[in-house]
């Protein structure tokens, strides 16, 4: 199978309107990836070499992001909604070419996965027409039953067509469907107009092919790999779908989930061995964390790496472009952003850390900022290895403070230190004996008078 090329039409265009919203429906994410990505992401690790994707009009956005998403793949436009065989005919040009395999899916079935997509090419390979991927439904009603004899699939029945014994078949219609790429462009023109509202359905293929003499089979996906997604309800339910596979594969790989059903994963977090994942935890696109690492109850990170035997939270912040470089602790209502943190530097509490670089074993003390925005641009806090920054410091940036730093607690730090210094950056405390006493006095006469 790996020299067969293999084209692959999503149909993105055309699928409902029911998801109440400005975007395609496509363009709507699970685990931060929009649908129609999870199905390009499905192609490309079963080896598709080439991809269509069928678009409505006026749908730039939705073609930028398939363009991002998957810069070889080309968009074709479906400008009337006439059903899926013409959406797959949008495509006509691509579905010309010299392809031993063309797959048909639909970019509102996300968890489609790329060994059920390699399975339909492996019986193409075998000498099939046209393959059906179907499921066994927990409740037929309303789905297209698939009607076989032995091993040839004879017709895909609709649920309104179907007669009393057809609609006790339990083997119903995914809607994905591989062919030859010798015999589509046959079958799709043979389609025409097959029913009164002048639309050409994909599933005739079957019977004209059967007409024909092709062989046509089918191959069996779990159900809900194959769910597609009309409704925010029914992108929920595949979300969570989505998150336990997730959860699933991590455990399976080496991680300890405190409390599974509260973690939540993007597409494409990176967990290592032996990390540990306490409650209500959330990854956003771009993390990985590395092998011996805990991430405690109630973090958030996103864009972020974790270096091994790291401590992150709980109730931390890790935002894009943060960088622990390794053995780092950062605590309880602390964020970081677009900033490296040292070898074994710890920001344990109540500390924004952003646009910095965060020397190897330094720490940095509760309530401290770097203050990186002036309001028109970004500046970078330089901190070098082994400094100590005391509680409620507030760093000015551009700034560096030089190897062995120590800046005292409540500083506001405008200026470089050097190698080794001691910046105070605070008003001199004045005492002032007894006079403690004579403002409780006042403050108590001025309550009593109110009184």
């Amino acid at each position: 199978m790996s020299d067969r090329t293999c084209l692959s039409v999503v149909l993105a265009a055309g699928l409902g309107t029911r998801m109440r919203s400005s975007l395609p429906k496509v363009m709507h994410e699970i685990g931060g990836l929009p649908l129609v990505g999870h199905v390009l992401k499905a192609l490309a690790e079963a080896g598709s070499s080439e991809v269509a994707v069928v678009v409505g009009p006026d749908m730039p956005e939705l073609e930028q992001t398939v363009s991002a998403l998957s810069p070889s793949a080309r968009c074709y436009v479906q400008s009337d909604r006439l059903g899926t065989a013409h959406a797959a005919l949008a495509a006509r040009e691509a579905l010309s070419g010299s392809n031993d395999d063309v797959l048909v899916l639909f970019g509102d079935t996300p968890l489609v996965t790329a060994e059920t997509v390699a399975n339909v090419r492996k019986r193409l390979a075998a000498g099939a027409d046209v393959v059906v991927v179907g499921f066994e439904a927990a409740d037929p009603f309303g789905y297209g039953r698939l009607l076989m004899e032995g091993e040839q699939l004879l017709a895909i029945r609709e649920e309104k067509d179907a007669s009393v014994e057809e609609r006790k078949v339990t083997f119903c219609n995914s809607g994905i469907m591989g062919f030859s790429g010798s015999k589509i462009l046959g079958l799709l023109d043979a389609i025409g107009n097959a029913n009164s509202k002048g639309e050409y359905y994909l599933t005739d293929a079957v019977e004209i092919a059967n007409r024909d003499g092709l062989k046509v089979v089918a191959v069996a996906a779990p159900e809900d790999e194959v769910q597609g997604i009309n409704t925010r309800a029914q992108l929920a339910i595949c979300e969570g779908v989505f998150q336990e596979r997730r959860r699933a594969f991590a455990m399976e790989n080496g991680a300890t989930l405190r409390a599974p059903q509260t973690v939540f994963f993007s597409h494409d977090t990176i967990i290592g061995e032996d990390v540990i994942i306490e409650q209500n935890v959330v990854f956003g696109p771009g993390v990985r964390v590395q092998n011996g690492t805990e991430i405690r109850a109630f973090s958030h990170l996103e864009g972020a790496v974790v270096g091994t035997e790291s401590r992150v939270g709980p109730f931390a912040r890790l935002r894009p472009g943060a960088n622990l470089e390794g053995k780092n602790h950062v605590g309880n209502f602390v964020e970081v952003k677009n900033a490296s943190v040292g070898l074994g530097a710890k920001i344990n509490h109540l500390s924004y850390v952003g646009d910095a670089k965060v020397g190897a074993k330094s720490n940095i003390g509760a309530g401290t900022i770097t203050c990186n925005y002036d309001g028109f641009n970004k500046h970078l806090t330089e901190i070098g290895e082994g400094s100590f920054v005391g509680s409620n410091s507030t760093l000015v940036a551009p700034l560096s403070l030089g190897s062995g730093a120590y800046i005292a607690a409540g500083s506001v730090v405008t200026e470089n230190v050097p190698d080794e210094a001691l910046a105070i950056g605070r008003g001199r405390q004045v005492v002032k004996n007894g006079l403690g006493k004579k403002l409780r006095a006042r403050f108590q006469a001025i309550k009593d008078a109110k009184r």
